[in-house]
């Protein structure tokens, strides 16, 4: 005996006759018989604006198939370290907008932003004061942070990743043969809940534009760019902390305002600027004509995260 559905039950939606006007109705009707509450209403909402855009745009059949098409060709280029969908779900703005809606911050807390398409799990463990960076891959910078809660108290313990592009604008896993994990780390705070680290100073760059989404973007004619960043992903093992997906822009970038994903936000934009100063520079071994950012986060407790949901 089949342990499966051979086809529909006695108790199942019978539907026929379908029209431009009923088939809504219809569609939603067939996924009624769920008893997950939560899927039910998503499908019904999906169905619902679907079928509208639909309507209101007369879509084509050719324009159909264009968009299999290319719904087709985002998929067969995902690899391992490439999510092309995550980019799609960027630049159409919905990445910005779902985390918005699901990390709401008090006005003293660091604002979350998109995770993007580049992090990966496999960052080493870098101590204060180290690179994230193999040699010659940019301009040196330096990054003096520190974490806090929103009463101002240091957090020991925080577990940061960092990851960003070398000079040229490129992540590590952008090129063909990467061998380990480079322009990224996992660093911890201190007692005083600081972390520090040297990197390259942060460069504007191109999101992947070889695939399916650049085409799309080259279509609209839109700028391509991302503002120089740098992104970090906080969080405190075994706490009451909410993790926080945040990145850094450096101010005066030309792309600042017109960033492909939607990711800037005002309290998130730095400045960059020279050491210019002996003692710092031979404290943290640097030269003083090398690059500083300086940065206080704010993380939530989850507590204070759902209060504001």
């Amino acid at each position: 005996m089949s342990t499966h559905d051979d086809g529909p039950s006695k108790a199942a939606p019978q539907v026929s006759d379908l029209t431009i006007e009923n088939i809504t109705q219809n569609a939603k009707l067939v996924n009624s018989e769920t008893a997950n509450a939560r899927l039910k209403f998503l499908m019904d909402k999906l169905i619902d604006h679907l079928h509208d855009y639909i309507r209101e745009t007369r879509l084509t059949t050719e324009e159909w198939t264009e968009t299999i098409r290319f719904l087709t060709s985002s998929g067969q280029i995902c690899n391992d370290v490439r999510q092309e969908f995550i980019l799609l779900s960027d630049i159409l703005g919905a990445s910005v907008l779902i985390d918005a809606l699901n990390n709401p911050k008090p006005p003293n807390a660091t604002e979350s932003t998109v995770l993007g398409p580049f992090y990966t799990e496999d960052a080493a463990d870098v101590a204060n004061g180290e690179s994230i960076a193999s040699p010659n891959k940019g301009e040196i910078c330096l990054v003096l942070a520190t974490v806090k809660n929103t009463k101002g108290e240091p957090i020991e313990g925080a577990r940061i990743d960092v990851w960003e592009t070398d000079g040229n604008g490129l992540y590590d896993n952008q090129y063909e043969h990467r061998e380990k994990p480079d322009m990224r780390g996992r660093l911890t705070s201190n007692k005083q809940g600081e972390f520090y680290f040297k990197c390259v100073k942060p460069v504007s760059y191109a999101v992947p534009t070889d695939g399916p989404v650049g085409g799309l973007l080259k279509a609209l004619h839109r700028c391509a760019y991302r503002p120089a960043h740098i992104h970090f992903r906080l969080s405190v093992p075994n706490s009451d902390y909410d993790d926080l997906v945040t990145a850094l822009y450096i101010n005066g970038d030309p792309y600042i305002t017109s960033d492909a994903v939607f990711g800037v936000k005002k309290n998130l934009i730095v400045d960059a600027n020279k050491v210019n100063d002996i003692a710092l520079a031979k404290m943290y071994e640097v030269n003083e004509q090398d690059w500083l950012i300086r940065y206080d986060f704010v993380m939530t407790t989850k507590k204070e995260t759902q209060e504001l949901l």
